[in-house]
């Protein structure tokens, strides 16, 4: 990777994310990888995007699997993430599959979405696959998260919710407009 690479992959790991293992399978084998680049599309139709290096081989898998799963992972599922992240620093440890052959669930994971492929889109080095969501589940629970190259957990604020919706959306006029910007600058 050259430097410039480098430095705007460690830019874009200021961002904070969940971490997924995306999965597929045969009826015989299941395949994954650990993906965070994980989001929403829409609601209605119920639509998601994972991103995958397009030399994995996962990322060939989607294209031609009937369903595939994204398992939102806990807190203390670190050593799932590197296993399927490929970091082998043992023995592998047992899991125990559910659900949808073709979408296989992590138990323990705190969200899984079970989806038809919908699309796929040349995202450069990676591909961009749009699920259609045909069944999720919630269990809930203090999700892992990725910062900077590290695997950490959610820190939780105190008095509860801060978060009650989004100030762009219909209750707000699709909009968030709060002024000028202010016109000084910052001298150093």
């Amino acid at each position: 990777m050259d430097p410039e690479q480098r430095a705007l992959r460690d830019c874009l790991g200021q961002f904070a994310s969940g971490v997924t293992v995306v999965t597929t399978g045969d009826g015989t084998a299941v395949h994954g990888a650990t993906v965070s680049s994980f989001t929403s599309v829409s609601l209605a139709p119920p639509l998601i995007l994972v991103s995958l290096d397009r030399r994995s081989r996962t990322c060939h898998r989607l294209a031609t699997a009937p369903t595939f799963g994204v398992n939102v992972l806990a807190a203390d599922q670190r050593d799932l993430a590197l296993l399927f992240a490929g970091h082998t620093g043992g023995p592998a440890p047992e899991i125990y599959w559910t659900g949808d052959p073709h979408a296989p669930q992590l138990p323990g994971s705190v969200a899984h979405f079970t989806c038809r492929p919908w699309a796929g889109y040349d995202g450069g080095d990676h591909v961009l696959h749009i699920g259609e969501v045909i069944d999720f589940a919630a269990p809930g629970g203090p999700p892992l998260l990725f910062h900077s190259g590290t695997l950490g957990e959610l820190g939780r604020a105190p008095g509860g919710t801060v978060w009650a919706g989004s100030l762009d959306g219909p209750a707000h006029g699709w909009t968030a407009d709060f002024g000028a910007l202010a016109a000084t600058a910052a001298t150093p």
